[in-house]
């Protein structure tokens, strides 16, 4: 596994962004702001009452793309705010931005995040690698958040078992999540052959049994056949 100095603690940068004041509300409005490649979004937190803003469509798009985005706010008016990427509503469809929750952050406060697992490495042969969980729960400072924690599996045998308590953590982040959290488990690979034979003996167990296959039935003689081959067969002789 990689020590803390390895890693790339602090990936997630601040992105600038301008915000627009949002005076029209409604299901109406906000098709109207997407139309215009924009994105409705609210900023709350420390106090403050809610803020609806509009933010530009492209700049937001590729800033959620990383977790927990830091977005600097440029709120028109002259204010600056510095916000954390809280939720990402999207279309089910389309998958386009609907709407963005942004919670004000103070530099140098600690915050909660959830941050991705990303696993590296190959593990040893016929080997089953499974993620158990996908994020895990840190403490960080706000303007320090790691994009994501790796966990290499490099060589691993079967029956290794990586838990929250094990993985390498930037400095000054703090582990949330249940240390005994199993995070990442590598099980032996099941051949096809004994996942066959363990079906057949479960369906066994359960009294099931399979028909054997019926042979196909020939297709039954048109009436054209018929005569054609009863003028082949030799006739009688007196």
């Amino acid at each position: 596994m990689q020590s803390p100095d390895d890693q790339e603690p602090f990936a997630v940068s601040e992105t600038k962004m301008k915000a627009e004041i949002r005076t029209e509300f409604g299901k109406g409005a906000a098709r109207r702001i997407r139309r215009a490649d924009k994105v409705p979004a609210v900023v709350y937190g420390h106090g403050e009452k809610p803020l609806h803003v509009t933010l530009p469509g492209h700049e937001t798009m590729l800033a959620v793309k990383h977790a927990n985005a830091l977005i600097d706010l440029d709120i028109e008016g002259g204010k600056s705010t510095l916000a954390l990427v809280k939720d990402v509503q999207r279309d089910v469809v389309r998958r386009t931005i609907d709407h963005v929750d942004l919670v004000i952050v103070r530099r140098g406060e600690k915050v909660q995040v959830e941050v991705p697992v990303h696993v590296t490495g190959e593990a040893a042969a016929e080997t089953l690698v499974t993620v158990e969980h996908a994020t895990v729960t840190l403490e960080a400072e706000a303007t320090h958040i790691p994009e994501s924690i790796e966990v290499s599996v490099e060589g691993a045998e079967a029956g290794t078992q990586i838990h929250a308590a094990d993985l390498s953590l930037p400095e000054g982040t703090t582990l949330v999540t249940d240390a005994e959290a199993l995070v990442v488990n590598v099980a032996q690979a099941v051949s096809a052959e004994a996942l066959e034979a363990e079906l057949a003996e479960a369906e066994a167990e359960a009294g099931i049994e399979h028909e054997a296959p019926k042979e196909a039935e020939q297709p039954a003689a048109t009436e054209a056949e018929a005569e054609a081959e009863a003028a082949a067969e030799p006739t009688e002789q007196e």
